[in-house]
C-alpha cells in the first residue's frame, strides 16, 4: 500500500509538470518522515547518490559541449563534409548525419545536438531543394547518435549507478553508435534515389582543402577525449577536463569565443549540471526506499514469473524503457531503473556493459516519442515547426533506430566486441 501511494503521488506530480526532481523528491520525503526515520538519513541517501568521482565528468561533458556549439564547431564539420560528399544525391541527407556523427565525440547530449546542429543544417537543406520535414526529421534522428557515443553522459551515469567501468561501456557504445548512423544512412538512400530533383555540386579540391584545414582542430578533440580514455592515459574524469580546455582554446583561437563569453558559458553548464544532479540525488532516494520495500526482489519473482527465456526478457525491458523514456527524462529513468532491471539483467545471463548499452538505446529514443519527447520541444521553436509536426517528421526515422536496437539487443558481440578486444 505504502508504494502504491507513493507511485500515485509521483505520477500525479509528474502529470502536473512538475519538475521530475521534485515530483520524486516530495513524495520520498514525505514516506521518510511518516515511516519514522529522520531528515538526516533522507540527506545522507541524497548526497551519497551523487557523491561519486565518475559523476565529476557529467559536467565536464557539459561544459565540452557547450563551448564546442558555442565555438562554431558545428559549421566546420557541416562545410568538411558537404566538400566530401557533396556530388552525391541526397548528399545533405549523409551529411547531416556526419556532421552529428563527428560532433558526438565532444557532445554526450541529444538536446545540445538537435539545438546547435538544428540552427545550421535545417536552413541549409531547405535552400538545396530539401523539403523542412525532411531535414527536421533526420537532424532529430541523427541528434540521437551524440548520447550514445561516447564520451555521453548518460553512459557515465550508468557506469556510476551499476557500478561498471566508464571507459569499457564508452567501448561498448562505439559500434551501436556507428549502426544508429549506418541505418539512418540507409534510410536517407531510399528516400533520395526517388528524388531526381536534389541538387548536387562538383567535388573541388581548393574547397575540399579549405575545409580540412579548418576542421582539423576539431577533429582534435576525439583523438583527445576517447584516445586518452582507451588508451589508459586518462580516466573519464581526466579525459573531460582536457577535452575541455582543449575545446576552449580552440575556441579563443578561433575568436568564436571570447573571454566575455566564459561567464553565461559557464552558467548554462552549472544551471544544466544542477538540474541533472538534483534528478540523481532524488532518484537515489527512491532507490533506497524501493530497496527498503523489496521492490526488486518483487519484479524479478515476477517477471521470473512470466518468462524464463532471455529473449523474452529483453523485449519485455525494451517495451518498458521505451514507454518510460517517452513519459519521463531519461537520466531519471536510469536512475530508477537500473537498480531494480540490471539484477534481473544478470540473473538471466545478460552482461551488465550489454545491458546499459540497451538501457541508453531506448531511452533515446523516448526523446523523439510523445508526449515528452525532449528532442520534439528543442527543435520546434528552432525550425519554427509545431511540436505535432516535428514528431510525424521524424516518426519515419524510428524504424531504422528501432531496428539498430533489434540487433544491438539480440547480437551481444556487437556491444561486447570491442572491450573485448581493449582488454576492458
Amino acid at each position: 500500500m505504502n508504494m502504491l501511494l507513493l507511485a500515485g503521488a509521483i505520477i500525479a506530480l509528474l502529470v502536473l509538470r512538475v519538475p521530475v526532481a521534485f515530483a520524486l523528491l516530495g513524495p520520498c520525503l514525505t514516506y521518510v518522515t511518516m515511516n519514522g526515520n529522520s531528515v538526516g538519513l533522507s540527506m545522507r541517501e541524497l548526497t551519497g547518490a551523487v557523491d561519486s568521482f565518475p559523476l565529476l565528468a557529467v559536467p565536464l561533458f557539459i561544459l565540452v559541449g557547450v563551448i564546442a556549439n558555442q565555438a562554431g564547431i558545428a559549421d566546420r564539420l557541416f562545410d568538411f563534409a558537404q566538400s566530401v560528399i557533396g556530388r552525391i544525391r541526397g548528399s545533405l541527407g549523409y551529411v547531416n548525419i556526419g556532421v552529428s556523427l563527428g560532433f558526438s565525440w565532444m557532445s554526450g547530449s541529444a538536446l545540445a545536438d538537435a539545438a546547435g546542429l538544428g540552427k545550421v543544417e535545417v536552413p541549409a537543406m531547405v535552400r538545396k531543394g530539401y523539403s523542412k520535414r525532411f531535414s527536421v526529421g533526420i537532424t532529430a534522428a541523427s541528434s540521437l547518435i551524440g548520447p550514445v557515443m561516447p564520451p555521453s553522459i548518460p553512459a557515465v551515469v550508468y557506469a556510476s549507478i551499476a557500478a561498471v567501468s566508464t571507459g569499457a561501456l564508452f567501448a561498448a557504445s562505439v559500434v551501436p553508435a556507428f549502426l544508429l548512423a549506418a541505418g539512418l544512412a540507409v534510410a536517407v538512400f531510399g528516400w533520395a534515389r526517388r528524388r531526381t530533383d536534389l541538387t548536387t555540386q562538383a567535388f573541388e579540391w581548393r574547397r575540399f582543402r579549405q575545409a580540412a584545414l579548418r576542421v582539423l582542430g576539431p577533429l582534435g578533440a576525439p583523438v583527445i577525449i576517447l584516445g586518452g580514455i582507451l588508451g589508459g592515459l586518462f580516466t573519464p574524469t581526466e579525459a573531460a577536463a582536457v577535452g575541455a580546455a582543449y575545446v576552449l582554446l580552440l575556441g579563443l583561437a578561433y575568436r568564436t569565443v571570447r573571454p566575455r563569453d566564459l561567464a553565461p558559458l559557464l552558467r548554462d553548464t552549472a544551471a544544466t549540471t544542477a538540474s541533472i544532479t538534483l534528478i540523481l540525488g532524488a532518484s537515489g532516494l527512491l532507490s533506497w526506499i524501493l530497496a527498503r520495500e523489496q521492490v526488486p526482489r518483487a519484479v524479478a519473482e515476477a517477471m521470473l514469473g512470466v518468462t524464463d527465456n532471455q529473449v523474452m526478457f529483453l523485449l519485455m525491458v525494451n517495451v518498458l524503457l521505451i514507454f518510460l523514456g517517452a513519459v519521463l527524462e531519461g537520466i531519471s529513468v536510469l536512475v530508477i531503473a537500473v537498480p531494480i532491471l540490471l539484477p534481473i539483467a544478470v540473473e538471466f545471463g545478460v552482461d551488465p556493459l550489454h545491458f546499459g548499452v540497451i538501457a541508453i538505446l531506448n531511452l533515446m529514443i523516448g526523446l523523439l516519442t510523445p508526449p515528452i519527447g525532449a528532442v520534439l520541444y528543442v527543435l520546434s521553436p528552432v525550425t519554427d515547426m509545431p511540436v505535432h509536426e516535428v514528431f510525424r517528421a521524424t516518426a519515419p526515422f524510428l524504424v531504422p533506430l528501432v531496428a539498430v536496437l533489434l540487433v544491438v539487443t539480440f547480437v551481444p558481440s556487437v556491444v561486447t566486441f570491442l572491450p573485448g578486444l581493449l582488454g576492458l
